[in-house]
C-alpha cells in the first residue's frame, strides 16, 4: 500500500534480492506476476517503472566528482538547494561541511577517503534528493558499525518517511518498524507479520 514499509528477510539465497530485481523488472516473473498500482509490471514503459524507484544497495557505488554530483547523478534538475536539503536530511551535511570544499570537494572513485558510513549517508541522501515513490533498501546497513548505525537508522527512517518501502536486511533494527515482515525459505513464503 502507498507508505507502507515491507521487510524481507531470509537466508541467503532465499529469494529476496530476487524479488526487487522482478520488481524493477532487470528480469521477467517466469509464472505469475507483480502488480504495482494495480498494472503488471511487465505492462509499465521500462523508464517509466524505473522512474518510480530509489534504490540504497549495500556496496555503494560512488564515482569520481563532486559531493554534488555523487547525489545529484547527472540529474540537472536537482537543485542546489535540493541537494543541500536531502544532506541535511539525512545528516550527511555533519561530514560534508568539514570537507575542504563543502559540496564541490573531490570525491574519488569509488569513494575512496571516505568512511563506509560516508558513502552510506551520501547514497541516502541521493535517494531522498530523486524524491522517489517506492524506495528499495537492500542491505544498506550491513556493513556499517554499530556506532555508525544509529545515525544511519535515523537516516533510513527520514528517507522511508511518506513512501513506500521495500527493505531487504538481516539486522533486526532495520526491520522491526516495518508494516509487514515478509520471512522467505527456499524462495517461498515462509511466515509473515510485524515485529
Amino acid at each position: 500500500a502507498p507508505g507502507q514499509s515491507v521487510a524481507l528477510v531470509g537466508h541467503t539465497g532465499s529469494g529476496k534480492t530476487t524479488i526487487t530485481n522482478l520488481l524493477m523488472r532487470f528480469y521477467d516473473v517466469q509464472k505469475g506476476r507483480i502488480l504495482l498500482d494495480g498494472v503488471d509490471v511487465r505492462d509499465w514503459d521500462l523508464q517509466s517503472l524505473r522512474e518510480n524507484f530509489a534504490v540504497v544497495l549495500q556496496e555503494i557505488f560512488l564515482f569520481s566528482g563532486s559531493v554534488a554530483s555523487n547525489i545529484r547523478l547527472g540529474r540537472e534538475d536537482i537543485t542546489d538547494e535540493r541537494v543541500r536539503w536531502a544532506a541535511t536530511e539525512v545528516r550527511a551535511d555533519r561530514f560534508i561541511e568539514r570537507l575542504p570544499h563543502l559540496y564541490e570537494s573531490e570525491v574519488r572513485e569509488r569513494g575512496a577517503g571516505l568512511s563506509v558510513g560516508q558513502k552510506q549517508l551520501i547514497s541516502f541522501a541521493r535517494a531522498l534528493a530523486f524524491d522517489p515513490a517506492l524506495l528499495i533498501l537492500d542491505e544498506a546497513t550491513s556493513s556499517i558499525d554499530t556506532e555508525t548505525e544509529q545515525l544511519i537508522q535515523q537516516a533510513i527512517e527520514r528517507v522511508m518517511r511518506s513512501r513506500t518501502s521495500l527493505v531487504v536486511a538481516h539486522r533486526l533494527s532495520t526491520i522491526q518498524r516495518a508494516d509487514n515482515i515478509i520471512v522467505l525459505e527456499d524462495g517461498r513464503l515462509r511466515e509473515q507479520g510485524s515485529h
